[in-house]
C-alpha cells in the first residue's frame, strides 16, 4: 500500500514549538514575541454538516438551487432583516447564498421584488423566495508561492499558511491552494459544474471527503492527465482556512485512491499543536465525544456527550497532551492526535474541555477571554503590550505539525 511519513518535527517544527512558547509565557518578561510568533511561524517555516445522512449530503450537493419559500411572517416575529429571516426558514443554507438570491431579484415581499438584503420584514409580510442556481466556478492556475516540504511523482506535501483557503468555493474562487497546485503541476483551467461544487454552507469533514472518493467505481477515476478535473484536484483531506500546517496532495489516481482509503480507515496519523485558553485538566487525556452541527450557530460544530442542541452528532475522538504550561497557567502549548476527522474536531473538543483555542472567536477563544486569563498573570507595566498582542490574534492558534502512515505490508 502507498505510504507516507512527513513531519515538521525536525528543524522547522522544533523552531515552531520553541518560538510559540516564548519567554513571555514562561516568565514576566516583555511579550513582544509571544502569540505573534505563533501566527507567523508556520508561514515562515516552510460546514455543511460532516455528519449528515447520505440523503442530506445529496441535497446539499444540489446547492439549494431552485428551492422555493412562500411563507407569511408570523405575528410573533419582530422586525427582522430579510436575509436573516429567509436563512432561518431554509435549513442549512448560508446567508451569503440567500443574499445572492435577493440581489438577483428572486425575492419578493408582498408581491414586490426586493433586492436589498437589509430590507426589514414584519409580521404579516408575505415572502416569496427562489434560491438562485450556483454559477459554475472556474479554478484557474495561479502562480501562488507554495511552501513545498516534499514532492515526488506521487504526492505533494505543502505547508499551508494560515488564511489560505484550500479549494475554490463561492466567495473564494481565486487565491486558493488548488489554484496554486494547478499552476505548480501545469494543469489546465478547471470548470466546476453546479453538481460538482459543494455548497458554501461548510466544507465536509476529512472522513466524508475521503469517503466520497473511495466510494467511486473504478472507471470513475481520472487519469493522471485529467486529475485537474476532480472537484478538488488531488485534495484528499483539508485544513480550515485559519489553520496552518501540513497537507498532502495526490498527483495521480493511484496515490489519490490509496491516500483516500487510508484517511477513510484512519490509518493516517495526524498531529497538531495549539495554544489554548487555560490549561486542560488532566494535562494528558483522550476526548471521545460525538460532534455534530450546533443548531444555534450554523458555522459552528458542537461536541455533546448526550442529546443536545446538535444535529446528527457522530463519533469523534482526539488525544491530547500538554507540552508546556505557559503564562503561569493562563495558556498551554498542547499536542493533539486525531483518531477521526470531523469538521472542526480539535476546536470543538477544546471548547468541550473548557480550553478553547486562543484566537478562536467562533468557539469561545475570544480576545476578552485571553485577556482575562493573561492580564492577572502579567505585570501591569506589560499590560499595554499584552493588549496589542492579543488584539493581533486573527485566527485560531492551531498548526498541523505532522502527517504520516506506516506501510505494514
Amino acid at each position: 500500500m502507498f505510504s507516507l511519513q512527513f513531519s515538521l518535527s525536525s528543524s522547522s517544527a522544533k523552531s515552531f514549538i520553541l518560538q510559540t512558547s516564548p519567554s513571555f509565557f514562561r516568565s514576566h518578561r516583555a511579550p513582544s514575541r509571544a502569540l505573534r510568533t505563533f501566527l507567523t511561524a508556520s508561514a515562515s517555516s516552510g460546514s455543511t454538516n460532516s455528519d449528515e445522512s447520505q440523503e442530506a449530503l445529496a441535497g446539499r450537493r444540489a446547492n439549494y438551487g431552485g428551492v422555493r419559500l412562500e411563507e407569511t411572517v408570523c405575528i410573533n416575529s419582530g422586525k427582522m432583516r430579510l436575509d436573516s429571516w429567509i436563512s432561518s426558514h431554509i435549513s442549512g443554507i448560508s446567508r451569503a447564498r440567500v443574499q445572492s438570491s435577493i440581489r438577483s431579484g428572486l425575492v419578493a415581499v408582498n408581491g414586490r421584488v426586493v433586492d436589498k438584503v437589509s430590507h426589514n420584514v414584519k409580521a404579516g409580510d408575505k415572502v416569496d423566495c427562489t434560491i438562485s442556481e450556483l454559477q459554475p466556478l472556474r479554478a484557474e492556475p495561479e502562480n501562488i508561492p507554495l511552501n513545498i516540504v516534499y514532492e515526488d511523482e506521487h504526492v505533494l506535501v505543502v505547508n499551508k499558511p494560515a488564511h489560505m483557503v484550500v479549494h475554490p468555493a463561492p466567495g473564494n474562487a481565486t487565491g486558493t491552494l488548488v489554484n496554486g497546485i494547478l499552476h505548480h503541476c501545469s494543469l489546465p483551467v478547471v470548470a466546476f459544474s453546479n453538481e460538482e461544487v459543494l455548497s458554501d454552507v461548510e466544507d465536509i469533514s476529512d472522513d466524508d471527503l475521503s469517503s466520497s472518493f473511495t466510494d467511486r467505481c473504478p472507471n470513475e477515476w481520472l487519469s493522471s492527465s485529467q486529475i485537474g478535473a476532480a472537484i478538488r484536484p488531488g485534495i484528499v483531506h483539508r485544513l480550515d482556512k485559519g489553520t496552518s500546517g501540513l497537507l498532502v496532495v495526490a498527483k495521480n489516481e493511484h496515490s489519490h485512491a490509496h491516500l483516500s482509503e487510508q484517511f477513510k480507515l484512519h490509518t493516517i496519523q495526524r498531529v497538531y499543536i495549539s495554544l489554548t485558553s487555560g490549561v486542560p485538566s488532566p494535562t494528558t487525556g483522550r476526548v471521545e465525544v460525538p460532534i455534530g452541527r450546533d443548531l444555534n450557530n450554523r458555522i459552528r460544530m458542537a461536541a455533546v456527550s448526550g442529546s443536545s442542541k446538535c444535529r446528527q452528532a457522530r463519533h469523534a475522538a482526539s488525544r491530547y497532551k500538554v507540552i508546556e504550561i505557559l503564562a503561569g497557567g493562563g495558556s498551554a502549548l498542547v499536542e493533539w492526535r486525531l483518531e477521526t476527522g470531523r469538521t472542526h474536531q480539535i476546536r470543538a473538543h477544546a471548547k468541550y474541555l473548557g480550553i478553547p483555542l486562543l484566537g478562536d472567536e467562533v468557539y469561545g477563544g475570544t480576545k476578552s477571554m485571553a485577556l482575562s486569563l493573561l492580564r492577572p498573570r502579567t505585570p501591569p507595566s506589560y499590560h499595554g503590550q499584552l493588549l496589542q498582542l492579543v488584539s493581533g490574534l486573527e485566527r485560531p492558534c492551531l498548526h498541523a505539525l505532522a502527517l504520516g502512515s506506516e506501510d505494514k505490508n
